[in-house]
């Protein structure tokens, strides 16, 4: 049987055209601009020591930052400009993906460029400037006629090394909404399927290797003042180029594009309802991976139009609410909140997903810990594990506040794997989700929360302010509502767990499930 036969390598080969044409546009993008901005700045600071000196730090200083930290405080300043651009102006733009994508890689690019530029310049043998000057050039004659030819392949290596760090960055742009190779990675460290990670990291090496050997052909014909390899290198890249973004540009953008938060859930769940609507004669794809912030100002702004959220975290991380309300009255509050952004709750699943505190059963039996209240006497000798967003959450400081519960340490790791890390001894406790399955498969308990420190956490779909008329949706995604009970979607959650199965596999599974609990019903 063939390797691409087997079903994940399928569905990994079946994105490449997507994934890989995007990625393509923002880092070609990217990299344009910042080779239209630092090139210019560098031939401006070459001979001013003083702005030189600032360019550099200042570059310098943005490498020191990390690729995804920089990536996401893109996109609320973005989002602060649209704003302000639509108050003033009468116009806005997308925050969202591409735009802010492009202008952190952007930065990012500049030091290399902006580096061997003035180097190389400032290396040049001053005797070759000042022989120009003796035959009569001008300063800008002796810059575009002797120094630039003689640092070009000096340029061309910073160009090079800028190629590479964008391109490994794209990777890191799918939380803000933008389509690349990190969706491959970002979607298999959720799901466990290694397949994906790997496929990503091969395909995104691979490209980023293509493009420095390309760049530096044309870097050994500059040196060596060799026009074909110049030629040669600049048509392989251009047509690598146009064969990478040509699915891209000639594929209709889907009508639907329904969004997922970070976690193995919303990955099935946006395949559900991407498959339903398909099913509708919908044309729908997903965007995934994106932060709980994100995710809202996306469906606000109608960027995507259908996700799945949870009442408590519209409740205490969207709208800031610290008091807790009956579930019913907390729906209905978050329907009213939700409307003045024009953001339509059609309904709820079925299920509740909330955040829990959770250790080994058979440790918690041994000490006598059944609630979070019981924990509190023992957390100063324990330490506790979060996903990325827990300790920064409204809710994990209601907890400490509520329960008086200080740990010795607080340890942050990707969802899927604090299961593993609690039932290994890692970690004492987590901070888990009580949908998932790997409760029960690791032998966990979940701590009663006894004071109703954390709120009631609803499956709730969502639809953006220009869906709220949209019969079709509307039609096609309600036999969903109030039909994936609690045990259904913890089965779905363990069989997206490192078993094997693609999202889109589970999301057929569970879709069985719900069709043939409708028709005994």
């Amino acid at each position: 049987m063939s390797l691409f036969s087997d079903p994940q390598w399928s569905e990994a080969l079946n994105h490449l055209p997507d994934y890989l044409g995007n990625h393509v546009r923002v880092s070609v993008t990217a990299l344009a601009l910042g080779l239209a901005a630092s090139f210019p700045l560098a031939l401006i600071a070459r001979n001013r020591p003083a702005l030189r000196g600032i360019l550099l730090g200042l570059a310098s200083i943005v490498q020191t930052v990390p690729g995804l930290a920089l990536l996401a405080l893109f996109y609320p300043l973005m989002l602060a400009l649209a704003a302000l651009t639509l108050r003033w102006f009468g116009f806005g733009f997308s925050a969202f993906g591409f735009l802010p994508a492009v202008l952190a890689l952007a930065l990012y690019s500049m030091l290399p460029v902006m580096r061997n530029t003035i180097t190389s310049l400032q290396g040049i043998d001053p005797a070759l400037t000042e022989a120009a000057r003796g035959v009569g050039m001008t300063p800008r004659q002796s810059l575009t006629m002797v120094e630039l030819p003689l640092a070009l392949p000096v340029i061309m290596a910073g160009i090079r090394t800028a190629a590479v760090w964008v391109i490994g960055t794209a990777t890191l742009s799918t939380p803000i909404g933008q389509t690349s190779l990190g969706n491959y990675i970002f979607a298999g460290l959720q799901t466990q399927n290694w397949v994906f990670v790997l496929f990503g990291c091969i395909v995104a090496a691979v490209l980023a290797v293509v493009v420095d050997q390309l760049l530096a052909l044309i870097e050994s014909g500059l040196r060596v003042r060799s026009r074909i390899r110049v030629t040669v290198g600049l048509v392989i890249i251009s047509a690598l180029m146009a064969a990478a973004l040509a699915p891209s540009f000639t594929r209709a953008r889907p009508s639907y594009i329904v969004g997922a938060k970070t976690f193995t859930e919303q990955y099935v769940l946006a395949a559900l309802i991407a498959q339903r609507l398909r099913a509708a004669g919908l044309p729908a794809t997903t965007r995934e991976g994106l932060g709980s912030n994100v995710i809202f100002e996306a469906l606000v702004n109608g960027d995507i139009d259908v996700y799945v959220d949870y009442s408590g975290t519209l409740w205490a991380n969207q709208f800031h609410n610290t008091g807790l309300a009956p579930r019913e009255k907390l729906l209905a509050d978050i329907k009213t909140m939700l409307a003045r952004h024009n953001v339509t709750l059609l309904g709820e699943l079925g299920f509740e997903n909330a955040y829990a505190l959770v250790m080994p059963k058979a440790r918690a039996d041994a000490l006598n810990i059944h609630s979070i209240a019981d924990l509190a006497a023992h957390a100063g000798t324990m330490s506790i594990a979060g996903d990325y967003e827990f300790f920064a959450r409204p809710e994990w400081a209601t907890l400490k506040k509520v329960y008086g519960l200080s740990f010795r340490e607080q340890r942050q790791m990707q969802s899927n794997f604090m299961y593993a890390a609690v039932a290994s001894g890692e970690v004492d406790v987590i901070a888990g989700y009580t949908s998932d399955g790997l409760i029960a498969r690791y032998g966990l308990t979940v701590l009663d929360d006894s004071r109703h420190a954390i709120p009631p956490y609803d499956a709730i779909v969502l639809l953006a302010p220009r869906r709220a008329h949209d019969a079709k949706l509307r039609d096609a995604l309600r036999p969903l509502l109030g039909n994936i009970d609690i045990d259904l979607m913890r089965e779905a959650n363990l069989r997206a767990s490192g078993n094997g199965q693609s999202a889109a596999e589970i999301a057929n599974w569970l879709w069985e499930r719900i069709s043939a609990g409708r028709a005994a019903r």
